[in-house]
């Protein structure tokens, strides 16, 4: 039986029910539905990318310079597209990255649909793709903590996370099944649909509560800006340090090695999508125990997590039978989501916002600055050393690098703040009006 609408103070009129917490606002709801449907199409592509590279004749070296092309521009365009990210509307960044998305990968798909895709020309537009994704990641993570109540960031986190990751199990197996049907043309041109109608969903996205930034000394006073803020913090600029050599190795492993492994060892495209699709399930369980569980040493409990990050490498080495690598990599999916939350909630609490995208920025560029190095020199460090060394070699790194980052006190010692300490991040009228009142 369900309750009877409560009345309105003083008016004996029904109020509206919340059809949603008070911390999951317009925006919130509107950035959480694109990343959705960006993720049910990108998380497809990644494999598409992989095996319309292989069908084309592509060798591991051919691979590592198609996703090196992609990763090469997004790492040298991170740190102006957060500058630019906290300078004007971040939402219309957001929209135009989208855009150069859909169209670089709307020309991959036709490439190859037309049965032949030359090496530079995919080298290109996924370089396309990784110039748009870098103007969006500093714009998408600066507007989503803008959106998010302090109080709540924690579960606000979780959630957004929760229903990303999950687009990206069923975007991952449904990736895989296609490209094994279908062929990889038609998932990326799923894909660059996806960015399209994300794009039109985040050009409805409110930045009124924003304050409007004062007039600075253009882009490079902005980046110094953003690089004394990062540099103050010994835990933010030393876990950059960790994932740089962390999201190096394991985007190596899983990029080249393991659609590798796949083809030759597990049974093609199909067994590799169920397997990142474990991995996106437990990022969901992840999650789901966030929602819950509010660590109070928030960079200790992450940290802790990133070990299993080992796991996926590791069974590639061995290899594991296919049931076997869904299993570490649901666990490592799990371990990474908590990391994941808890790093969100710091930025969130000890960042300025009006420092976000800037900060974030750097976030990104320091933790992807190795990867298209280990994207191109994976094809050759396979064949001097073997691809089970290479793994064990990836898997080795991540334990290292992880256990010398608990070394640093702030990354110890870093606490939650009590609900008072945080900024509300999109302010009712009544406390946006400029007397305060």
């Amino acid at each position: 039986m369900s309750s009877p609408p409560s009345l309105s103070p003083g008016t004996g009129r029904p109020t509206s029910v919340r059809r949603r917490p008070e911390w999951a606002g317009r925006n919130y709801t509107l950035l959480t539905g694109a990343a959705v449907i960006t993720n049910l199409g990108s998380h497809g592509a990644l494999i598409a990318t992989a095996f319309a590279v292989g069908q084309a004749g592509g060798t591991a070296g051919d691979l590592g310079l198609v996703a090196a092309a992609r990763t090469l521009p997004l790492v040298l365009f991170l740190l102006i597209g957060g500058a630019v990210a906290d300078r004007i509307p971040r939402h219309h960044v957001m929209v135009a990255a989208n855009t150069l998305n859909c169209l670089s990968q709307a020309v991959f798909a036709a490439l190859v649909l037309s049965g032949d895709p030359k090496l530079w020309q995919m080298m290109l537009l996924t370089a396309l793709c990784g110039t748009g994704t870098a103007f969006f990641n500093p714009a998408a993570a600066g507007m989503l903590m803008s959106s998010v109540s302090g109080p709540q960031a924690n579960r606000a986190f979780a959630l957004f996370r929760m229903a990303m990751n999950g687009a990206g199990v069923g975007g991952a197996a449904l990736g895989g099944a296609m490209v094994a049907f279908m062929g990889p043309g038609w998932v990326l041109a799923v894909d660059a649909a996806a960015f399209a109608a994300a794009g039109a969903l985040r050009a409805f996205l409110d930045v009124g509560h924003i304050a409007e930034r004062a007039p600075g000394g253009g882009l490079l006073s902005d980046l110094r800006e953003g690089w004394v803020e990062f540099r103050s913090r010994p835990w933010l600029w030393s876990i950059v340090l960790q994932f740089s050599v962390v999201v190096a190795v394991v985007g190596a492993a899983e990029a080249v090695y393991g659609p590798l492994v796949a083809m030759e060892q597990l049974g093609g495209a199909a067994p590799w999508g169920v397997a990142l699709a474990f991995f996106g399930l437990g990022t969901i369980g992840g999650a789901v125990l966030m929602m819950v569980w509010k660590p109070r040493r928030l960079l200790l409990a992450g940290t802790l997590c990133v070990f299993p990050l080992a796991l996926p490498s590791a069974g590639l080495a061995v290899p594991l039978p296919v049931w076997g690598l869904c299993a570490v990599m649901f666990v490592s999916g799990a371990a990474i989501e908590v990391f994941g939350v808890s790093w969100m909630t710091t930025m969130h609490q000890e960042i300025p916002e009006e420092m976000f995208s800037r900060v974030s920025s750097y976030d990104w560029f320091g933790s992807l600055s190795m990867l298209p190095l280990a994207m191109a020199v994976a094809g050759p460090v396979e064949t001097a050393i073997g691809r089970t060394s290479a793994l064990w070699g990836c898997a080795a790194l991540v334990v290292v690098v992880t256990a010398a980052v608990l070394l640093v006190p702030d990354v110890r010692r870093m606490t939650r703040k009590p609900p008072a300490a945080h900024r509300p991040a999109e302010p009712s009228p009544a406390k946006s009006s400029p007397a305060g009142v």
